[in-house]
């Protein structure tokens, strides 16, 4: 298990983590939410060592991650600069992962290879960013990590390649139980991948939810009245919003789809039903009912 306690971290006064604690169960795909500034690189580098907190505590099945080299054996972290490895070719990438990953596999770096056919004697610095990617995710699957970090994992990816990319890290999860923490700004991707979400704002985390619970407890419902109700209409509801649009009403709830749906009826509408939400609605009616602007979300 992955363990933060209200970690903190400054860069020349700029608070980028701020008192943030939350939890990744082990074998479980995180993905961790937020715009471009919210502290999803910087979650990232603090999670896997490169960065040490200024305050508070950041652990891995109870061991610190910052300067220790036995706990580093267990993660890998492939960050979303392409850059780190331009002089190597993949087969002599294949050697620098083998020094430091005692587990490295070159029978799973072999089917990986054959699976995405990328040049194995020419320099990275050939390849395009999406190759490179590609490149950096042979190696890291085949050196067998407990821990996959990957900052904006599947970007520079074509569509078929990030369905290559994502079956081979269920297929990972699947052999060896990796637990997989990606950061992505992408919901439609997170909600493919991922079990558990997380929200990274301005550097604090605005929730972290199991992605079918919250999938589950919150829903919308259309319905049409011959007079426009309100929020007080309907006591038994936990409503985040109600709204009206061209003579219909729209009620967006938490709690059991059914009995929402039961209380509406109740009201006598001529007509009501659910429709599906995206994980991107979701987030968006659950960050308005906690208070936050959904156009200083997306800043």
């Amino acid at each position: 298990m992955i363990k933060l306690e209200n970690v903190t971290k400054k860069f020349d006064g700029f608070v980028a983590l701020d008192n943030v604690s939350f939890e990744i169960q082990k074998g479980s795909a995180y993905g961790l939410l937020g715009s471009n500034g919210a502290g999803k690189s910087t979650m990232l580098r603090i999670l896997t060592g490169v960065y040490k907190a200024d305050g508070g505590t950041v652990s891995i099945e109870g061991a610190s991650i910052y300067d220790n080299a036995s706990t580093k054996q267990k993660l890998i972290f492939i960050s979303d600069e392409t850059a780190q490895y331009s002089n190597m070719t993949l087969n002599q990438m294949r050697k620098f992962y083998k020094m430091f990953y005692p587990n490295f596999s070159d029978d799973i770096f072999s089917r990986l290879h054959a699976l995405l056919g990328l040049p194995l004697n020419k320099k990275t610095s050939a390849f395009s960013k999406g190759m490179k990617r590609q490149a950096a995710v042979i190696c890291a699957i085949a050196s067998r990590p407990e821990y996959l970090f990957l900052d904006e994992a599947f970007d520079g990816l074509d569509p078929s390649m990030r369905i290559a990319v994502k079956k081979m890290m269920v297929e990972a999860m699947a052999d060896s139980e990796m637990t997989v923490v990606i950061s992505s700004h992408n919901l439609k991707e997170i909600e493919e991948f991922c079990d558990t979400v997380g929200m990274l704002h301005h550097g604090k985390m605005i929730f972290t939810r199991d992605l079918y619970e919250l999938k589950g407890n919150i829903h919308k419902i259309q319905a049409s009245f011959e007079k426009e109700p309100v929020k007080e209409d309907f006591p038994e509801l936990d409503i985040l919003l109600i709204e009206h649009n061209s003579g219909l009403t729209y009620i967006i709830a938490q709690g059991d789809a059914e009995k929402s749906l039961e209380a509406v009826k109740a009201k006598g509408p001529s007509f009501c039903d659910l429709i599906p939400l995206s994980l991107e609605e979701i987030f968006i009616y659950e960050m308005e009912a906690l208070g936050y602007d959904k156009n200083q979300l997306d800043s």
